[in-house]
């Protein structure tokens, strides 16, 4: 089953859906599946690792021969040639975050790719038009991962965006399935980002205790860190260890990363941080990518005929 939008034919995928450029875990087992499924598979650079991120990109080639994308994440990325090394790569889809559009949206798209930059409030969404990008990502604090301190949801931030601008925009933060992404196309979006849906997915890397976790979850558990600073904000699964971060805050945010190994693949989830949003609390099984989106789709168009009968 296919959906065409503006941002299926700007990626020439089969389905709106983007899969969300999880730092470490981004990389080619998983995104090839994204790909293979019919979605848009991205590749991390959040890591900082170019040598296994340029791995990462030829197993791609190897294991799908379908479109995917290179997430570059402003803040997280100390080598100022990656952009060179993106367009290198020869992929033809770059999403940018965690950054100012202006920076590298010219080159990106003078090198001929198409540019999707990640927001969190209407005045990023201006300024990314204005540097010229050509579509959204529009992340509600919902959403697991490094947020604004200034958190919106997206049943606000989505439609807030949709009405001021004209390109694509793609909603990112609680989608997991197709009632999320009918709602998400009923605010003005024209695809969907999935992020904790597909870490919690079977060909995700990561360790069986962090899925455990997830599908365990109630909707009240996860927590918003750090919403004071220095640093950036974020959403984590709750555990004692984040449970003590929200009540005593942390002087280096940064810092409770570096076990981050530990917990995303040792599944010692004490260790460190497990970024996950609070669809959690909706996610009862492990699935696999394909059937993830092919019920997604199936739900998505059973929602759209049940409205139908609403006029």
């Amino acid at each position: 089953m296919a959906i065409r939008t503006r941002v299926t034919d700007m990626l020439g995928i089969e389905k709106p859906i983007i899969q969300a450029a999880m730092g470490w875990i981004a990389r080619s087992q998983l995104s090839s599946a994204v790909s293979n499924a019919g979605g848009m598979g991205i590749i991390e650079t959040s890591s900082g690792e170019l040598d296994a991120v340029k791995d990462e990109i030829v197993k791609m080639r190897q294991l799908t021969d379908k479109p995917f994308g290179v997430n570059v994440a402003q803040a997280f990325i100390r080598d100022p040639g990656i952009i060179q090394f993106v367009i290198d790569q020869g992929v033809k889809f770059v999403t940018t975050s965690a950054g100012d559009p202006m920076k590298y949206t010219a080159t990106l798209k003078g090198a001929g790719l198409t540019v999707f930059h990640v927001v969190p409030n209407l005045a990023g969404a201006l300024r990314a038009v204005e540097a010229g990008v050509d579509g959204l990502i529009v992340e509600g604090g919902e959403g697991g991962g490094f947020k604004n301190p200034k958190d919106v949801a997206s049943m606000v931030l989505v439609p807030l965006v949709c009405e001021r601008v004209n390109i694509p925009v793609v909603a990112a933060g609680g989608i997991m399935d197709g009632r999320t992404m009918a709602a998400a196309f009923a605010l003005g979006a024209e695809g969907v980002l999935m992020g904790t849906r597909i870490l919690s997915s079977t060909e995700s890397p990561v360790h069986p205790n962090w899925k455990a976790a997830i599908i365990k979850a109630e909707a009240t558990d996860t927590v918003f860190l750090n919403r004071k600073g220095p640093g950036p904000a974020l959403r984590a699964l709750r555990t004692e260890r984040t449970t003590r971060l929200e009540t005593e805050g942390s002087p280096n945010i940064f810092g409770e990363f570096a076990r981050t190994q530990e917990v995303y693949f040792g599944g010692d989830l004490e260790a460190g941080i497990a970024l996950t949003g609070q669809v959690a609390g909706r996610i009862t099984e492990e699935k696999p990518v394909r059937q993830i989106f092919d019920e997604t789709l199936s739900e998505f168009q059973q929602v759209l005929m049940r409205m139908q009968s609403f006029t």
